[in-house]
């Protein structure tokens, strides 16, 4: 369960769904025997697969998550989103009673369901051709998985284990000052303009007041 206040909930599912598309880097979890499983790859979401949608993605086959993990259970896919550090400093409330402490703003999307491992080369052809076309799309001269010779990528496809994890439940959480006055978000905003990549939580934190 994603720990989430009201202020903070990202409630519209296509608002989700961007998130995951925006930040496809992602943490597959399930649950080990001696513990939590955590592998890190790219999924790609499908949409329209589902009550919630579908996402896809392949690991290493000589990753042993795939074997050691126990698929009874739900899995979860973690998708974060931007951070930043927010000292106090930046809240003009500071000087007029003091009663404030650091925080961490950053933005997430929890997506929990059955997981299930998949050994055949003609889907994972298909997925790995799909996730390359995603990612190659808008580059002056992307690269195609037929690029390559035909035999190379054979044996790169059966060095890789695929995976679905259907979506059951989906969870959000941008957290961007909106617990704070308005003039301690504005404080935040003025402050992380000077913040070495602080441009994009300055942004969300903008849109969050509303500003765009």
């Amino acid at each position: 369960m994603l720990y989430c206040p009201p202020a903070f909930r990202i409630e519209e599912r296509d608002d989700l769904f961007a998130h995951m598309e925006g930040r496809p880097f992602a943490l597959l979890i399930t649950n080990g025997a001696d513990g939590p499983l955590v592998s890190h790859v790219p999924m790609l979401l499908e949409r329209d697969r589902g009550a919630h949608g579908v996402l896809a993605g392949h690991l290493a086959k000589a990753n042993g998550h795939w074997q050691a993990g126990d698929i009874s259970a739900p899995g979860l896919a973690v998708f974060p989103g931007p951070d930043a550090y927010i000292t106090p400093s930046w809240y003009p409330s500071k000087q007029e009673h003091g009663r404030v402490v650091p925080t961490w703003n950053y933005t997430v999307v929890h997506a929990r369901g059955p997981v299930r491992f998949i050994e055949d080369d003609a889907w994972l052809l298909g997925l790995v051709t799909r996730l390359t076309d995603r990612h190659e799309a808008g580059r002056a001269a992307p690269w195609a998985v037929s690029d390559a010779p035909d035999r190379f990528i054979e044996m790169q496809v059966k060095g890789i284990v695929g995976f679905e994890l259907e979506i059951a439940t989906l969870e959000g959480k941008a957290k961007l000052s909106q617990n704070r006055e308005m003039v301690d978000r504005e404080g935040v905003v003025a402050g992380l303009e000077g913040e070495e990549g602080g441009e994009v939580m300055r942004k969300l934190v903008k849109g969050a007041m509303g500003e765009g």
